[in-house]
């Protein structure tokens, strides 16, 4: 990028352009064939640790490298662009290491946190059931307290990581009748007796980002390692959410200027009567909306990070920021496949990736219809 986003820092710039960098030489080269082949993204925790990616969303304290929430959403945008996969593994980690940073201990974050910022241990979050995906209040996964033990016995689906996390942030109940005041938060190492991983969920898009079915059968956890007090939990996990719907927008991001910056390309080398076709007014018009949708998504999701690094409530801004960007990549990545024509439905070109990738936006971290919920609560509640 040639320009500094409003509310960045030249500084944040040069951290999002040496992550640039590593997208294009290490990620982009095998995007493709890890949409295709279905590896995991965890092969390239290593590089991206080395640039301190995947402690970005910590403090120094806890090992993290000490950039602004900005560096790191413009990080995670170029990785985007390269690789919506590995964005989508790096969110996931981002979920697990949240939620002890915003709901633990100073001991349970210097317990669990440097390595995962480091890189050494990989953190999954799971809380979306089988029946409690939007509402995870109807969660059944319940946690028992037996002396300094809590037993977790449950189900738990779509969990990004868990199969290769070092540990998981398990949403319990512990108050099968209290509704979400009934949820607890557990820090819960993956090689525990009583937890199986199913095989990977094959997925329609973000292929390389893996998820998992999760059960757990009498799962014996530390009292210690519950995070906050009994009935914190869901509190814990909307506090996480605020933070990772930003991560989702700039994936959201991400993928859109990928699908944008090819559609110019291909205006410009496609000719039609022996013009390109970008001379054409019809296509002149789709790049404008797509630029311009492009634009209002960055506008949206700058005003909430500036919140978050004020320190402010984001709740609302994060929601629209979310809300707005998944559902502009949905349009923008259907536009650039367009401009392609039939080639752009071929499997030689990334376009149908982009479209298949973009679709998940709208759905994890929350549906479009639970940020409009969202949103119109707090525009009621002035």
């Amino acid at each position: 990028m040639n320009f500094l986003r409003l509310g960045s820092t030249e500084d944040d710039q040069a951290i999002a352009d040496a992550v640039a960098r590593f997208a294009d030489e290490t990620l982009a080269p095998v995007a493709q064939a890890m949409d295709e082949e279905a590896f995991s993204a965890t092969r390239h925790v290593p590089g991206l640790a080395a640039l301190g990616v995947m402690g970005m969303n910590l403090p120094v304290s806890v090992g993290g490298p000490g950039v602004t929430p900005t560096a790191m959403l413009m990080s995670l945008v170029a990785i985007s662009r390269a690789c919506a996969a590995t964005s989508s593994m790096i969110g996931a980690h981002y979920l697990g290491t949240d939620a002890v940073h915003l709901g633990g201990s100073a001991e349970q974050q210097a317990q669990w946190l440097p390595r995962c910022a480091s890189g050494e241990w990989l953190a999954a979050f799971a809380l979306t059931e089988p029946r409690g995906g939007s509402h995870p209040a109807d969660m059944r996964t319940r946690a028992v307290r037996e002396g300094d033990e809590y037993v977790i016995t449950g189900v738990k689906h779509f969990i990004s990581n868990a199969a290769e996390a070092t540990f998981m942030v398990v949403f319990a109940k512990t108050d099968m009748e209290a509704g979400a005041r009934g949820v607890s938060a557990f820090i819960v190492p993956r090689d525990l007796p009583g937890i199986q991983v199913s095989s990977p969920e094959k997925l329609m898009g973000i292929r390389g980002g893996h998820a998992f079915e999760v059960s757990l059968d009498g799962v014996r956890v530390p009292a210690a390692n519950r995070l906050g007090a009994e009935g914190q939990g869901f509190k814990i996990a909307m506090k996480v959410l605020d933070n990772s719907r930003l991560d989702v927008a700039a994936t959201s991001l991400g993928i859109a200027e990928a699908a944008l910056q090819a559609a110019v390309a291909w205006a410009n080398q496609r000719l039609v009567g022996g013009e390109p076709i970008a001379s054409k007014q019809a296509i002149q018009f789709k790049l404008a909306e797509m630029k311009l949708r492009l634009e209002a998504a960055w506008g949206l999701t700058m005003q909430a990070l500036a919140l978050r690094q004020a320190g402010q409530p984001f709740t609302q801004q994060s929601a629209m920021a979310k809300l707005y960007a998944s559902e502009m990549v949905g349009f923008v990545t259907d536009e650039a496949l367009q401009i392609h024509g039939g080639y752009g439905y071929t499997r030689e070109m990334p376009l149908e990736r982009y479209v298949r990738d973009a679709r998940i936006l709208r759905i994890y971290e929350g549906s479009s219809e639970i940020q409009r919920s969202i949103i119109a609560r707090s525009v009621l509640a002035g």
